[in-house]
């Protein structure tokens, strides 16, 4: 029986692994996990059983090319913004952030 994520990171990294198609094994050994005990590892980390170091949430991010902060934002908004902000260029992003700045200065 799967148990549903506990946390907004298990949420996070079991959507962005889901999306990625990449099974829980697979994953932990892509980060550099032992293979005998990586699908235990990714299942505790996206249960919220265990919070994994930031070194390895870096890593796990990297792998399923999200950025990190994605793994940990509480907004769904938020989060989904960040993933479309990280496959911007550089041009599109400067645009993006001063678009953003210019909508905080108006708010009033």
């Amino acid at each position: 029986m799967q148990r549903h994520p506990q946390t907004v990171f298990g949420h996070r990294l079991r959507a962005a692994r889901e999306a990625a198609s990449i099974p829980q094994d697979r994953l932990g050994v892509m980060i550099g996990l032992d293979e005998g005990s990586s699908s235990a590892r990714i299942s505790r980390y996206e249960t919220g059983t265990h919070q994994p170091p930031f070194e390895i949430a870096e890593k796990l991010a990297a792998v399923l090319r999200v950025p990190t902060a994605y793994l940990y934002c509480r907004s769904d908004a938020l989060s989904e913004l960040l993933l479309a902000a990280s496959d911007l260029n550089a041009d599109e992003l400067s645009r993006l952030r001063k678009s953003a700045v210019r909508i905080r200065r108006n708010r009033g």
